[in-house]
């Protein structure tokens, strides 16, 4: 299980530059899904093998030319309460002003983890000016220019150090099943009707972390662990319309979980954040089951949920994989459509194809249509076998691994689907060599 590393400070001391710098160098691999609208404040990262999850607050502060303290704080807040670590970035050009002792203080009181990190130090001259920062009363604090990438290595090594050790997902745990997708969609409502109808068969199970609750659902010749972030945890004292909050609370959702639900509104459609959301359940190779809720008081003719079916699929290309479902949380709805697809889903997450079942069937097609020759190489792709992973991933192994193209990676994951069952689950491909 990921943790989350959240990026803190006022505006303009960097805090993008160092988040873009994170998750796309070289040296930290982000996880991405092409072609699906990518949440530009949320990104995974590898380091020393580690994998961790970093967002930056910075998007989220409205008006951002004006400082607004209590904006700021609330972010603050936020971030103290559900992330892992907390990066606090300040400006040696600035150099310390009021706000971020105001912001030191409140992470000294929370005792939560703090890496001081100081930016823009690209000389000898501004590492010496980067001593005032000791007055934040932090300790030791990280000179780094996230323009450049100088120290962000160092940096780097300091979180992994920090971070709490990552808990491995069991090979036979029950299935969890995340409900998930902006405020207001219906998410409390869905969990009341999948739990409220016979209440002694639900019995809560802490969860591996403080933040997410596991309801332990059996019935309907199903069993599983739903992930319950909306209706049992208590209210925060944050806002809980803040998108950031939203945010973050939908990736610790997520990462708790094999399967998302993910709900959005028919009265209002999909929208940025919904497809920011299922980019996150996607780079995080969950399965995806899309809820379009409030149907019965959504305005539609005989062709309507065809029509928004297709625009759905159409915002979410390439991947349009994934089973769509028109429901009423509240009037129950297709309710137990959703346990059968979501357990249809989990199915094909877990799914072993054997080796020779693989290549029997996926080698005569390449032959008739191989990799383009790229740079003069012709490209052979001898053997593939599926990888040890809780989700479907496949090795092709051949003779140049780094000249096959992404279009390819897509028809090969294509000839996949249609022949084994892997709705609503995002497959990996890799290239290796023979």
């Amino acid at each position: 299980m990921n943790s989350i590393v959240a990026i803190v400070g006022r505006p303009n001391v960097g805090k993008s530059t160092l988040f873009n710098r994170l998750t796309e160098t070289r040296e930290a691999i982000v996880d991405e899904v092409s072609g699906v609208t990518r949440d530009r404040h949320y990104g995974k990262t590898e380091w020393n093998g580690r994998v961790f999850s970093v967002i930056d607050t910075g998007g989220y502060v409205s008006n951002s030319d004006d400082v607004f303290e209590s904006e700021i704080n609330r972010q603050v807040e936020i971030a103290i309460e559900e992330a892992s670590l907390i990066l606090f970035m300040v400006d040696v050009v600035s150099g310390l002003t009021d706000l971020d002792m105001s912001v030191s203080n409140m992470l000294r009181r929370s005792g939560k983890n703090v890496i001081p990190v100081v930016n823009k130090v690209d000389n000898n001259s501004r590492l010496l000016d980067a001593a005032e920062f000791y007055k934040l009363g932090l300790g030791d604090y990280f000179p780094i220019s996230s323009i450049n990438g100088s120290g962000t290595g160092d940096l780097l090594d300091n979180i992994v150090n920090m971070l709490p050790e990552s808990i491995d997902e069991p090979e036979q745990a029950m299935p969890k099943i995340a409900v998930v997708g902006r405020p207001n969609v219906g998410k409390s409502s869905l969990l009341n009707s999948l739990t409220g109808e016979n209440r002694n068969i639900v019995t809560p199970i802490a969860g591996t972390t403080r933040d997410s609750i596991f309801i332990h659902y059996k019935k309907f010749e199903h069993e599983f662990l739903l992930v319950d972030t909306a209706g049992l945890r208590k209210k925060s004292k944050v806002n809980e319309d803040v998108e950031f909050y939203s945010t973050l609370r939908a990736i610790r959702a997520i990462e708790n979980s094999d399967v998302c639900l993910l709900m959005i509104d028919a009265t209002i459609g999909i929208e940025s954040q919904d497809l920011s959301i299922m980019n996150i359940i996607l780079s995080n190779n969950k399965g995806l089951v899309l809820l379009v809720n409030k149907w019965d008081i959504a305005e539609k003719d005989s062709n309507s949920a065809r029509l928004i079916e297709k625009k759905i699929r159409d915002k979410t290309l390439p991947f349009t994989d994934y089973p769509v479902l028109f429901i009423s949380a509240i009037q129950k709805q297709r309710i137990h459509k959703v346990i059968n697809e979501a357990m249809r889903v989990y199915n094909n997450r877990i799914r072993k194809v054997s080796t020779s079942s693989l290549n029997n069937y996926m080698l005569p097609i390449i032959e008739s249509k191989p990799p383009p020759a790229n740079k003069g190489k012709f490209i052979k792709i001898k053997y593939i076998s599926q990888l040890p992973t809780f989700y479907p991933s496949f090795a092709f192994f051949c003779n140049h691994p780094q000249y096959i193209k992404e279009p390819y990676k897509r028809f090969l994951e294509n000839r996949l689907r249609e022949k084994y069952e892997f709705t609503g689950v995002p497959i990996k491909i890799f290239f290796r060599k023979k």
